[in-house]
């Protein structure tokens, strides 16, 4: 079962793959993507992104359910790697939806918006 520890436990993984720590592109994925940039890894969050769209759609066409878990457990891998870029974590993302707990998503998004015409008008 995976859980915030397992999260953080990849997370780790994920940081020491980092070129400054070390993590060699000839031999880790992880370092590869982060060698490259960020255009590599925000490339492989969209193509992600969608391969959880199709297996979703093919779910609800009586295809394999478990392949919209594999999917996404490959989407989150990767935006996981984009945190460990921007120097965030999964706890991060956590606090966040914690944060968000007991407000409406319709109420999330106006408040969102408000912040920025907020920060159009400065």
């Amino acid at each position: 079962m995976t859980t915030p520890d397992s999260l953080e436990r990849l997370a780790a993984v994920i940081e020491s793959r980092k070129p400054g720590q070390g993590g060699d592109p000839d031999s880790s994925y992880v370092a590869r993507l982060l060698h490259k940039g960020p255009d590599a890894f925000l490339k492989k969050i969209g193509e992600e992104a969608t391969e959880v769209v199709m297996a979703a759609k093919d779910a609800d066409h009586g295809g394999d359910r478990q392949r919209v878990v594999g999917e996404v457990a490959d989407l989150w891998f990767h935006t996981m790697i984009a945190l460990a870029h921007y120097g965030l974590r999964p706890a991060d993302v956590v606090a966040e939806l914690e944060r968000r707990e007991g407000t409406s998503g319709i109420e999330e998004k106006a408040l969102r918006k408000a912040r920025q015409r907020e920060g159009a008008g400065e």
